[in-house]
């Protein structure tokens, strides 16, 4: 693979069953070089295969989240139709019967969410609420300023949300009036869910004295008058012990099922819970599995024929498990497989879902009643004609704690001759509280496509293990649970797993070894070249280099207390220790920094701090910045910048451990050098 092929990727996401189950909608995303943007539409198929999928969108404005209407006669979008007033849209279109799509609505902000009432005549989402002071003008030195009252000012990918909260509206779905709003600002909503008998909504929300000071959301129930006006304000079910996401009422109406967090003792894994809707009185039904129940795909809970279905995150995988609902039995595997499954929708008989492999392009697929698979799309089947890839190996290394092994690959480069030697990068993964999974990976596949032999692996503070795995890398001072602290035995586990794929296979050079992450794992990146001096060159991206500023600075400001258990004001010393920027005099490796502009997660001036010490130090770095993009940058960035960040990276590593550079049409100074 070559970083230009980037634009040739295709993916599929978010399946939806109709209530028939003879129908599943999805998302196709397409990415657009030439245009350097996104294609985006909803697609049908034919759940028993018989008739090949079909795009029902074009694909031009961004068209997603689909969700059917009650009867499945019909089925509701989001879309950006009105791009050139800067408007987001949402739309109805009739599926097997005639008619027009519809607009249901226009607004400055995204729709997200959108979710049908029971009787099919009323739309439900969230989306965010400009304040007043947006009313003066399009231009900011024309407006107030704005004034700042609580933490999460900022988000990432959003921009300022203190004077746009996240609210739930709700709106007729024949677009015959504008949307209400049932639940607004200052607080931040959502997950909107409608109660069985259309009178209620329950959403997530943090509604009380000081709610920006921790992290807990409860449920609330909203009561809704017949033309879903509110009765009244929001009211709280739950009782800010626990924090709560994705309600799903039962089929009758008695119940909620959430995904539950304690967020007050971090890294903590999410749980499945259920509340009876009366009393409050919650159980939790995952507890035996000590896994992380809400990987960064999972959708609501489930309800399906008294059992509740939910996604697991287990060793590198994505699973689908099924627990019943009343507690009376522990959670069972429904669909696993070395993949991860990152939708799933399961109606009638039919259940859909979508995977992807190491090596495959995330497609659709129906497990049938008796344990049998079909795949409904091929969307990646001409990339992978056109690019080949390389398998990776799994293998484990017992962790120098003694409590486990750890999971770790390598992706060998192809057609490497007998005998010859190869460069390695090592690469570490954000977080810390992620994992690395059994998923296509473009990444991996571009530095294998260079030359380059991929390892990777999810030390301690990784999910996809125990809770005690994962608070491992809590430090040493934290009153509960304490660990080792960042930079510990995470740091450990890596060298540890390099270590053993190079006496693995002695085809993998020593002497070339790079390492490199992105988030956290830039962290582990500027703190393992400040401790160690075995790395040929090095890749610190949007990374963490000063763990007090960013406390800050990022847009989740006051985070780390959680996570270290003690805050930067009264463990100073704790945060200045563990932070690579206090190491930077002892850097010899060269190193690359890479960050976007407009990060709010790791602002930009964590890679600012790093780059103008190792330059005042007379070190070898190169930095580069990249304009109008966020956190995200590597995953969903805009696809030009996506393919010059591989080409910086290649291009560096290709200079100082060997690799193949690749050949770059823009202006930069390889091109000249």
């Amino acid at each position: 693979m070559k970083p230009a092929d980037i634009g040739q990727l295709v993916t599929t996401s978010d399946p939806r069953v109709s209530p028939d189950g003879r129908l599943v909608a999805f998302v196709v995303t397409r990415v657009d070089l030439e245009k350097n943007r996104y294609r985006r539409a909803v697609w049908l198929a034919a759940a028993d295969g018989s008739t090949a999928p079909y795009p029902l969108t074009t694909g031009e404005h961004g068209d997603g989240q689909p969700r059917w209407s009650p009867d499945g006669r019909r089925l509701a979008f989001t879309s950006r139709r009105s791009e050139e007033k800067g408007l987001h849209t949402l739309h109805v279109v009739p599926v097997g019967i005639a008619g027009e799509t519809i607009t249901v609505c226009e607004r400055e902000e995204a729709i997200e969410e959108p979710v049908w009432s029971p009787d099919g005549t009323r739309i439900a989402f969230a989306s965010r609420q400009r304040t007043g002071r947006y009313g003066d003008g399009e231009d900011e030195r024309g407006r107030p300023p704005r004034r700042i009252d609580r933490l999460f000012t900022r988000l990432d990918g959003e921009g300022w949300i203190v004077d746009r909260p996240r609210s739930v509206f709700v709106v007729p779905a024949d677009g015959s009036s504008t949307p209400r709003l049932v639940a607004g600002g200052p607080y931040e909503h959502g997950g909107p869910a409608w109660s069985p008998d259309g009178r209620q909504l329950a959403v997530a929300t943090s509604r009380g004295k000081d709610w920006d000071l921790d992290l807990v959301q409860d449920i609330h129930l909203i009561d809704l008058g017949p033309a879903g006006t509110p009765d009244a304000d929001p009211r709280a079910l739950t009782d800010r012990g626990l924090s709560h996401s994705r309600p799903s009422f039962s089929p009758d109406g008695t119940r909620i099922a959430t995904l539950t967090e304690d967020v007050r003792l971090l890294p903590s894994h999410a749980q499945l819970a259920v509340t009876d809707v009366a009393t409050g009185e919650q159980q939790i039904l995952t507890a035996a599995l000590d896994r992380q129940c809400a990987p960064p795909s999972a959708r609501d809970p489930l309800w399906h024929d008294g059992n509740l279905l939910f996604s697991v995150e287990e060793h590198g995988s994505v699973h689908v498990y099924r627990v019943p609902a009343d507690g009376s039995g522990q959670p069972e595997l429904l669909v696993g497989g070395t993949r991860l499954i990152s939708g799933f929708d399961y109606v009638g008989g039919t259940f859909a879902f979508v995977a992807a492999t190491p090596t495959t392009l995330p497609e659709v697929f129906v497990r049938d009643e008796d344990g049998t698979e079909r795949q409904l799309t091929s969307v990646g089947a001409a990339f992978h004609a056109a690019v080949p890839v390389a398998e990776p190996e799994h293998f484990t290394v017992p962790s120098p704690a003694g409590d486990g092994d750890i999971d770790a690959w390598v992706v060998r480069p192809p057609g490497v001759p007998d005998g010859a030697r190869v460069p390695v990068l090592l690469s570490i993964h954000g977080g810390p509280m992620a994992q690395y999974t059994n998923s296509w990976f473009d990444e991996f596949q571009l530095w294998a496509g260079a030359g380059y032999a991929v390892v990777y692996c999810n030390p301690h503070g990784s999910t996809g293990h125990t809770d005690a795995w994962c608070r491992a890398i809590r430090p040493p001072e934290a009153p509960d649970a304490p660990g080792t602290g960042w930079g510990g035995i995470d740091a450990d586990d890596v060298l540890a797993v390099l270590d053993a794929a190079l006496e693995r296979d002695r085809s993998l050079d020593a002497e070339r070894v790079g390492v490199l992450g992105g988030s956290y794992g830039g962290y582990l990146t500027s703190w393992l070249i400040g401790h160690t001096d075995r790395f040929a060159a090095a890749c610190s991206e949007r990374a963490v280099n000063n763990v007090s500023s960013l406390e800050t600075s990022s847009d989740v400001a006051g985070f780390f207390r959680y996570e270290f258990g003690l805050s930067h004001l009264d463990a100073p010393e704790l945060y200045q220790r563990i932070s690579p920027i206090t190491y930077v005099r002892d850097i010899t490796t060269p190193v690359l920094i890479l960050h976007s502009e407009d990060d709010l997660r790791c602002h930009i001036e964590q890679a600012d701090q790093l780059y103008v010490a190792l330059r005042l130090l007379g070190k070898t770095v190169e930095y580069w910045r990249f304009p109008e993009e966020g956190h995200e940058l590597s995953r969903s960035g805009s696809p030009r910048h996506r393919v010059q960040r591989a080409e910086i990276i290649l291009d560096w590593f290709g200079r100082h451990l060997g690799g193949e550079r690749p050949q770059i049409a823009w202006d930069h100074p390889a091109r000249t050098a």
